[in-house]
């Protein structure tokens, strides 16, 4: 699948990043939503959800989440095309085996899906770099293992996204961010972030 692009939205990016600037100390995932362009090749990431930050491997607390996703996205004529994942260890740079199991899982509906591996030597460079380039890596399934794909498979959607990213992370705004994990909570804090974006 090496010849597939994933084109990934500047809202999707910057709730993944966020999401994890919010939980530094903590592994945290989620799943990417859109759809799939079979002419042009691209898998084109128009939002993301973040799932967990703790016992990110739950699977009841996972098929609970992804059965509301699937059903809320269902009429919007998106899916799940993907997931992401930040490990708990700054200096952690490999695929965990969570990750690649909810990716296998996420692949038997969707053969594209791809996963993101936030990189944190990235994203703590952000500030001082003004790179364009996404924080992350992405993995693509071959065969029944996982690979890390070449930086221009990813791209983002916006050039800028990372410049707004930094606007973001400067007024603290990963403090609004919410998760399943905080939804499952407190059932009023909305998994879907309507209120990051105004």
């Amino acid at each position: 699948m090496g010849e597939l692009t994933y084109e990934i939205g500047q809202n999707a990016y910057i709730k993944i990043v966020l999401h994890a600037l919010k939980h530094k100390s903590s592994a945290v995932n989620g799943v990417l939503v859109g759809r799939y362009d079979a002419g042009k090749g691209i898998v084109q990431i128009s939002d993301a959800v973040p799932l967990f930050h703790s016992n990110t491997g739950l699977l009841p607390s996972l098929e609970i989440a992804l059965m509301q996703i699937e059903e809320h996205f269902a009429s919007q004529e998106v899916s799940l095309v993907g997931y992401f994942h930040a490990n708990e260890r700054s200096d952690d740079y490999d695929l965990s085996n969570v990750a690649k199991n909810i990716g296998d899982h996420l692949c038997r509906y969707f053969p594209q899906a791809g996963i993101l591996l936030l990189d944190n030597r990235k994203l703590e460079a952000l500030p001082k770099v003004k790179d364009r380039s996404p924080v992350m890596q992405l993995y693509s399934r071959d065969g029944s293992k996982w690979k890390v794909e070449e930086n221009s498979h990813l791209v983002m959607k916006e050039p800028s996204a990372n410049m707004i990213l930094l606007d973001y992370v400067s007024t603290q705004k990963w403090e609004g961010i919410i998760d399943f994990d905080d939804h499952l909570d407190d059932i009023s804090k909305d998994w879907l972030n309507a209120e990051l974006f105004k």
